[in-house]
Formats: structure tokens, C-alpha cells, sequence
């Protein structure tokens, strides 16, 4: 069985798409996270999470 030319297309449709995605900006130096190491940005977000824990179980509170 012969496929044409579609596997050719195909091939090329992939690598054209890798390509765009190689050229994409590393999550290290985007917005609120240049110049922050992955670790920091840990910490950060682990702390913004307490927070937000913290403020939900103080509406708890208040509800009861």
C-alpha cells in the first residue's frame, strides 16, 4: 500500500512543530520569576499556598 506523499508532509508538519517549541522562553524567565531560582520559586509559592490555607480556615472560623 502506498501512503502518497502524506508521510512527507507529516514529517515535515513535526518538525516545523518541534521547532516552534524550542523557541519557547523557559518558565525561569517569565513574569514574577526572573532572577529566581528554582528553589525560590518553591518556597514562594509553598508560602502563597499557607496563606491562602490559612485565610480559608479563618473564614471557617468565622462562619461557625
Amino acid at each position: 500500500m502506498t501512503r502518497g506523499n502524506q508521510r512527507d508532509i507529516n514529517r515535515d508538519r513535526t518538525v516545523k512543530a518541534n521547532k516552534e517549541k524550542s523557541k519557547s522562553i523557559p518558565i525561569s524567565q517569565k513574569g514574577d520569576n526572573v532572577g529566581l531560582t528554582h528553589s525560590q520559586r518553591m518556597e514562594r509559592d509553598a508560602q502563597a499556598l499557607r496563606d491562602k490555607a490559612a485565610k480559608k480556615a479563618a473564614a471557617a472560623e468565622g462562619q461557625k
